[in-house]
């Protein structure tokens, strides 16, 4: 089959000039993607790219949350484009947090509101600590661990310690799930259980502990876990 690049397409058919002309929510996503990767190669356009992309990881979304090294064992995928893509899919999430500036936490939906975005596309866990004022606004946000959690190395003394120096009135543990179940499980029960623990010792009160996984999000608050 002959291949046929872009610029000998009719014009209304090219991603760039359908997008000027009629905006970019005319566009499919394979048209949308194309635009980013620009160019194509001798074999294949940069919409053969595109839809070979959506194929590869299945959806939109998914392929949002990839990296440039796995984009890159698509052929005709080099380095330039898949950082483009990257960069762009960054973008997409850090404008998706901008739309909830909040700074005051007083719902497991207000912290999920600010995190999801940011945290749902990430491959390991990673537990946060949002340390909090007496009007639950943040002062800090500090990264604990990255990895497979647990007790031993999210330890009270990580926890709290920063907590401790920025005079904290209260803290919120957060963690992810990249497998998105948000349930709870039994290491993430026993170090919940050992950080509330230590919090009422020193009187740094845990006022949460939420799951993040995909789109949802777990409270142990909400299901009278804080114990």
């Amino acid at each position: 089959m002959k291949h046929y690049k872009i610029p000998t397409w009719p014009e209304e058919e090219r991603p760039r000039e359908k997008l000027l002309k009629f905006g970019p929510g005319q566009l499919t996503d394979t048209e949308l993607l194309a635009i980013l990767i620009g160019k194509g190669t001798k074999e294949k356009t940069a919409v053969d790219l595109a839809r070979e992309l959506l194929i590869k990881f299945e959806d939109l979304n998914n392929l949002a949350s990839r990296s440039p090294e796995e984009y890159c064992q698509l052929k005709g995928m080099g380095l330039t484009k898949a950082a483009t893509l990257a960069a762009a899919f960054e973008l997409g999430r850090r404008l998706q947090v901008k739309k909830h500036p909040l700074k005051t936490f007083k719902s497991p939906e207000d912290v999920a509101a600010v995190y999801l975005p940011l945290m749902c596309h990430l491959k390991k866990e990673v537990f946060k600590v949002l340390l909090l004022n007496n009007a639950n606004q943040l002062i800090k946000e500090i990264t604990v661990s990255e990895g497979i959690l647990t007790a031993s190395l999210v330890h009270p003394r990580e926890v709290f310690r920063q907590a401790i120096i920025e005079t904290a009135k209260a803290v919120i543990l957060m963690h992810n799930h990249p497998s998105g179940n948000p349930e709870p499980s039994k290491e993430d029960v026993k170090i919940t259980a050992q950080l509330v623990k230590a919090g009422e010792i020193i009187s740094i009160p845990v006022l949460d502990h939420i799951i993040l996984a995909g789109d949802t999000f777990f409270s142990f608050a909400e299901r009278g876990m804080l114990k």
